[in-house]
């Protein structure tokens, strides 16, 4: 099982963002944590556990690792990203070889990609 741990300061509205962007439901509320995972009666129910953890200290600077999110239609998810309350962090979209991808910021400012690929039958990094 993967685990990923962001640190912010209101776990519990940062949950109903993250819920919404990635289809995931709390599974636990604990303390300082609020832990999301896939929600099996939309999907599959696979993919990593999410644990937002509330910490006193403001994020400061970039992120040493983020989220990206791959999807076919970027433009119509980072609208839908948007109206959640996520924002790009630069107006322009990003394109290599590969892949387009739109760098963003989620209500409190920690970065995260919506990617989509460039060329036929490019796919996700496993």
């Amino acid at each position: 099982m993967l685990t990923f741990v962001l640190d912010c300061s209101d776990p519990q509205a940062l949950a109903k963002f993250w819920g919404a962007a990635l289809g995931y439901q709390p599974v636990m509320e604990t303390g300082p944590y609020v832990v999301l995972g896939p929600d099996a009666a939309a999907g599959d129910g696979q993919g990593p556990i999410i644990v937002l953890q509330g910490v006193p200290e403001p994020k400061q600077g970039k992120n040493r690792m983020h989220l990206d999110i791959h999807v076919d239609d970027i433009e119509g998810e980072v609208a839908r990203l948007e109206a959640l309350g996520a924002v790009r962090a630069d107006p322009d979209a990003c394109r290599d070889e590969l892949f387009c991808w739109q760098v963003m910021t989620d209500p409190e400012g920690n970065e995260f990609c919506v990617c989509q690929p460039t060329t036929p039958g490019a796919a996700a990094p496993s």
